[in-house]
């Protein structure tokens, strides 16, 4: 097992013996990384949580792969773009542009040609995956990657690159199944389990919606956070009776951004029949789930992995518009150690990001 103090020489090593990605090819971009979030799903698998790492992992950024095939992409990768393959359309060199969670699919299975990519049975993750070639995907943080055109998003004017970084992953990971499941109409009250890095985005987009949001957490000291400055319209702390009973059964749905794993008893509650509980998150654990809870008010407990190129971009287009950043903390590149360790402990508001271009500009 890999532990998180091992990860700025892992780091180290990836900058000097990795500079250069291959050549840039026909359908590629070339993009400077300037900013990369780093996602609980990173300390997952370093931690191998999940009980699926491969050694040696390098999480966060892309394994640079010099391969005629498409080249994996990092994690929340936000930069500018220098260069593009001669059949490359939707860019330019000097575009601001970013990369999120996949990195490959097979292309051509049912749910790759309706524009859901995301659910290939043949997805190649960012790292910890493996692709097409066999090769496995090891990450490595790096100030340029080369990445096929189809799986690069424009990022819009007006939405920094650091805020912006993080909604390739957590802000697509809750606003795809908003959509999907209806939870994106004027009026409707949804629930948000969680108040952390997804949290607080679907907070964020749920009230750009024009929806009532209610917060329900562990933490009552995060209360004020959550209704004075995200803007939440409530907050219940779901540990306690009286809160929980006061919005039983008032919800069209709730997007549970947890990682625990919990009964859901008392959160199936809270909705309205037919409501819907969307799983964003990923415990290490099986949920615990009546059938009583689900069947008597016909509610639907749904799972939701990231979003596709379509939903990603549209997700950056209306962030923009709406104003919808997330709240970071930038980190410098040989600060990763702490950041990790911070992670661990829940200790950040709300995404760590590192500052990869500051980072190597000055050192």
């Amino acid at each position: 097992m890999v532990s998180t103090e091992n990860i700025s020489c892992v780091l180290a090593f990836f900058f000097d013996v990795f500079p250069f990605c291959r050549n840039t090819g026909d359908d590629d971009v070339s993009i400077k990384v300037l900013y990369c979030g780093i996602c609980h799903s990173d300390l997952h698998t370093i931690k191998n949580e999940w009980r699926n790492a491969i050694y040696p992992v390098v999480a966060g950024y892309i394994h640079l792969l010099v391969t005629s095939s498409v080249t994996n992409q990092s994690h929340e990768i936000a930069g500018v773009v220098t260069e593009v393959g001669k059949n490359v359309a939707r860019f330019k060199a000097g575009d601001n542009v970013g990369v999120g969670c996949m990195v490959n699919t097979c292309r051509s299975c049912e749910s790759c040609e309706e524009g859901s990519e995301n659910y290939c049975s043949r997805i190649v993750f960012t790292y910890n995956s493996v692709d097409r070639d066999g090769t496995v995907t090891y990450g490595g943080y790096s100030e340029l990657v080369v990445v096929s055109e189809r799986f690069v998003v424009r990022f819009p004017d007006g939405l920094p690159l650091d805020r912006g970084a993080p909604l390739l992953c957590a802000g697509v990971t809750v606003y795809a199944p908003m959509k999907q499941h209806g939870l994106s109409e004027p009026g409707k009250h949804v629930g948000v389990i969680g108040l952390g890095g997804l949290g607080h985005v679907a907070v964020k987009f749920a009230k750009a919606f024009g929806m009532k949001v209610t917060v329900i957490s562990t933490s009552p000291e995060k209360r004020q956070e959550a209704v004075e400055r995200l803007g939440a319209d409530a907050f219940v702390v779901s540990t306690n009776a009286s809160d929980m009973k006061s919005v039983m059964g008032t919800m069209h749905g709730i997007i549970n951004t947890a990682c625990a794993s919990t009964s859901m008893h008392p959160y199936f509650a809270l909705l309205k029949p037919k409501g819907k509980m969307i799983l964003v998150g990923l415990p290490e654990k099986p949920l615990q789930v009546s059938a009583f809870a689900l069947v008597g008010g016909g509610k639907t407990l749904a799972g939701s992995c990231m979003g596709s190129i379509t939903d990603t971009q549209e997700m950056m287009d209306f962030a923009a518009k709406h104003g919808v950043a997330a709240d970071v903390e930038l980190v410098r590149a040989d600060e990763v150690n702490t950041a990790m360790e911070r992670l661990a402990k829940g200790d950040v508001r709300y995404r760590f990001v590192i500052d990869i271009g500051n980072t190597l500009k000055t050192d």
